[in-house]
């Protein structure tokens, strides 16, 4: 399934979604690296296996291999962030050195794969906003921010992980 099929699939009253899945990954100024990493990063994180296969597919067909990896390790990486900074945040705050490791934010293999900090942290954020971890959405921001892009680079992720998320929700409740 590619996705056009994905927004042909969604049910009548999903009409908002499916025009807003073209809208937003099909229209938009991010590059295909921002774009297209923060989709897949997303549907991983939405975890519904029509919507990461659909988003899996089109990465690879619109990025370099090494690309479509570091986008998975994004997805990776902030499964295991997003739920320890949430939880400490919920507790009052941080208590303890968090003690995990967490390379792959300053990976080598980002710049080998040809993928900006800036690309990274934005797959990061966007990850961040389904999970809904407010650290990590705020040091993500911040560190999109001093990687050289602006809100309206953030504003494209969020907008992005949101219609993701929804495709993958929409699509568990069509059954």
């Amino acid at each position: 399934m590619n996705l056009s099929e994905l927004r042909e699939s969604l049910p009548p009253y999903a009409d908002d979604l499916r025009v807003n899945l073209g809208r937003v990954l099909l229209g938009t100024p991010l590059t295909d690296a921002q774009a297209w990493g923060a989709a897949l990063a997303c549907a991983i994180a939405a975890r519904q296996p029509v919507v990461i296969g659909v988003f899996t597919a089109e990465a690879a067909a619109r990025l370099d291999a090494p690309v479509v990896d570091q986008a998975r390790a994004a997805a990776s990486i902030m499964a295991m962030n997003n739920v320890y900074y949430r939880a400490q945040h919920m507790l009052g705050g941080a208590r303890h050195p968090i003690g995990l490791r967490m390379r792959a934010i300053t990976s080598p293999a980002l710049a080998a794969a040809g993928v900006t900090k800036a690309d990274f942290e934005l797959w990061c954020l966007a990850v961040s906003a389904i999970a809904g971890c407010e650290v990590c959405l705020q040091n993500h921001d911040q560190g999109v921010r001093r990687a050289g892009l602006d809100s309206g680079a953030v504003h494209e992720a969020l907008r992005i992980a949101a219609v993701v998320h929804a495709a993958a929700v929409t699509l568990d409740a069509a059954g």
